[in-house]
């Protein structure tokens, strides 16, 4: 049985400049962010471009979908889902 984590988000389409900090600053207008983490690439260290959000509950975790989901960041429309789990 798959349990899903409905606090977790999935974060695409960001700008090349978002680090870590500037993720959990968007995203707090949602509510408190407990993690947010732009994946970046092993060895250039460069981001790929998406990364993933957990919120403290499932309801920011919506809130957080439902009003930053196409929003403009830096000139860029970013793509704000419910992370999936990781499939092997």
């Amino acid at each position: 049985m798959i349990f899903l984590n409905n606090k977790k988000l999935f974060v695409g389409s960001l700008p090349w400049e978002v680090d870590d900090n500037k993720l959990a600053e968007i995203f707090s207008q949602a509510g408190t962010v407990v993690s947010a983490q732009v994946i970046k690439d092993r060895d250039s260290g460069r981001s790929k471009g998406y990364g993933f959000v957990e919120m403290s509950t499932e309801e920011e975790a919506q809130k957080a979908v439902q009003t930053l989901n196409g929003s403009d960041v830096s000139g860029r429309q970013i793509v704000v889902n419910i992370a999936r789990p990781r499939e092997n």
